[in-house]
């Protein structure tokens, strides 16, 4: 991440005809002292100055239960002094605890979206997106969307010329992908209704090819109204998109594991429709069927 933004940094200036702008100085900043206070350990360059944007690191090994208050103390001084605040796949979790996110729309992992929307239920998680930028705070997805933030960190602070420049140089794509080309379907089971909890593992072992609003209610023992309410309150999805997720999860695999059609997929999951399924792919996924079998699937099978 420093190497891309120091990179950055050069192509501004050595970029001809472009006005100047102020420099990139990258600086890590780490606990230091009995208090757990955190100080400058590295910085690119000489500087003085407070941070204009904190990231926040993925945790490689694993979630903690408790973040050192040192440290979310310190990000809510940053931001209260004008710094934005990053964070890339559990770095999240960091972000969460100094309560800045509540009411917002951020990102994180997809496997970890049911954890985060339990430990944060006041935050709204759309994992189907690599990265968030929601001004004073920007999310990011898995632990290698760090390229898209420093990207999208690149194009703000130098510019879009430059952001192109060093994705180009790097070899990386430039800010559009999404996390929906990666990730499965991971529905939100934390929460506390079990009446729903019943009809999502009934949902699930039906791979969601049964949609019929009574028959679903019934298997939560409740009136349609109340069913549809506390459904989508529970979840996240109107029962409707919450089915057409769980058939898009298993037409993802049958398309990277098989060389069954495409039509042949999509009734095998539960849609009987070919031209139906095909816009529901592209919709959910922000590819078509095609283009993530062409993506995804391993080079013998990509024929079918």
């Amino acid at each position: 991440m420093t190497d891309l933004l120091v990179a950055a940094e050069r192509t501004t200036a050595t970029m001809p005809g472009r006005a100047p702008v102020p420099p990139l100085v990258v600086s890590h900043w780490a606990a230091a002292g009995a208090k757990g206070a955190l100080a400058r350990a590295y910085s690119s360059a000489p500087c003085s100055t407070t941070p204009s944007i904190c990231i926040v690191p993925p945790a490689l090994d694993g979630l903690r239960d408790e973040t050192d208050p040192a440290t979310t103390r310190w990000l809510r001084e940053q931001h209260a002094d004008g710094a934005v605040l990053a964070s890339v796949c559990l770095g999240a979790f960091i972000l969460g605890e100094t309560g800045l996110l509540g009411g917002r729309i951020i990102t994180t992992h997809w496997a970890y979206e049911d954890r985060f929307r339990s430990r944060f239920p006041q935050t709204r998680v759309d994992t189907d997106r690599i990265v968030i930028d929601d001004g004073d705070i920007i999310t990011a997805g898995g632990v290698m969307a760090w390229t898209d933030l420093c990207l999208t960190i690149i194009s703000r602070f130098l510019g879009n010329a430059v952001m192109m420049d060093v994705a180009r140089t790097f070899l990386i794509d430039p800010p559009g992908r999404e996390q929906s080309y990666y990730s499965g379907f991971s529905p939100h089971t934390g929460h506390k209704d079990e009446a729903i909890l019943k009809t999502q593992e009934f949902l699930r072992v039906s791979d969601g090819k049964i949609v019929d609003v009574a028959t679903l209610a019934a298997q939560a023992g409740l009136e349609e109204r109340t069913f549809l309410r506390r459904f989508q309150k529970a979840t996240g999805h109107t029962t409707t998109d919450y089915c057409q997720r769980l058939r898009i999860s298993n037409a993802k695999t049958k398309l990277r594991d098989t060389r069954l059609a495409i039509d042949q997929i999509g009734w095998d999951v539960g849609d009987t429709d070919p031209s139906a399924f095909r816009k529901v792919f592209d919709r959910i996924v922000g590819l078509s069927p095609s283009d993530y079998r062409r993506r995804f699937a391993t080079g013998d099978r990509i024929a079918g």
